[in-house]
């Protein structure tokens, strides 16, 4: 199995762990047995998903509140890092924005960039360092299947994708023979698999319900597919066409279609 088995001594970090993908994977992962360490901003959350997993599964669960998209946050993580055995990370974290790039908040669109892809970046890289040397380990990056081609109204979303995705991949081939896996999920649209009408986003009623990946699944395809040491996994029927779309449609035809979509979601 490329999935690294529980172990004393050994945790499993997640990002984003607070909810949706992160949560789900972190939640699967402490049912597996695997001590867990739980990041996102929300301390209270986490607190509360520590003790759930702890009351629960009788594991070791930690929670290292941080914003990832800020520099020193990061460094305080991967010091941190140093301190324990990760044999598995699964860097989940992310933020999108939708509208014309120039009329987003720059502010937003920076901490974006720096969450998506340099938080990956660096956070990766720091758990690279202790699993190489003892040739064991599971590196999952959630990139999106909105990675896979130009989206007008979601620039910096799939400028981070885009780069999330083919770092992973390029790692995947690099890591053979290392004992180290490196697998990229790269969802399209994943959600709970109920919401309340008036919760409902512009996406959630366009697209009908069948369609839709949750975040239950979504996780269980991506465990599976990390224990078979494949380099890429696509969820859910939905996320499945939009991959085989995005590689069959020249840009030109399919990027104004994809933007006329997106600008609608700003």
């Amino acid at each position: 199995m490329a999935l690294p088995s529980p172990a004393k001594d050994s945790y499993a970090l997640i990002t984003g762990a607070s909810q949706g993908i992160g949560e789900a994977m972190a939640r699967d992962l402490a049912k597996l047995g695997h001590n867990v360490i739980l990041i996102a901003r929300r301390q209270e959350v986490l607190q509360s998903l520590v003790d759930e997993f702890v009351g629960n599964y009788g594991i070791d669960a930690l929670c290292w509140p941080a914003d990832l998209s800020k520099e020193d946050a990061v460094d305080d993580v991967i010091a941190k890092m140093a301190e324990v055995n990760i044999h598995i990370i699964i860097n989940s974290a992310g933020i999108a924005s939708f509208g014309a790039f120039m009329d987003q908040d720059w502010q937003y669109e920076t901490d974006q960039f720096h969450l998506n892809a340099t938080a990956v970046h660096r956070l990766t890289r720091a758990a690279l360092e202790q699993m190489l040397p003892r040739k064991s380990g599971a590196i999952c990056n959630v990139g999106s299947a909105a990675g896979n081609v130009p989206i007008p109204y979601n620039a910096t979303y799939v400028f981070t994708k885009a780069g999330v995705n083919a770092f992973t991949e390029a790692l995947h081939y690099e890591l053979k023979k290392t004992g180290v896996t490196c697998t990229l999920l790269a969802p399209g649209p994943v959600r709970d698999a109920v919401i309340a009408d008036s919760e409902k986003s512009i996406v959630d009623k366009v697209v009908p319900d069948f369609l839709w990946t949750t975040y239950e699944s979504c996780s269980e395809e991506t465990l599976n597919a990390m224990a078979k040491n494949q380099r890429r996994v696509v969820p859910g029927p939905l996320s499945k066409a939009m991959n085989v779309v995005s590689q069959l449609l020249p840009t030109p035809a399919l990027a104004p279609l994809m933007g006329k979509f997106y600008s609608k979601m700003g």
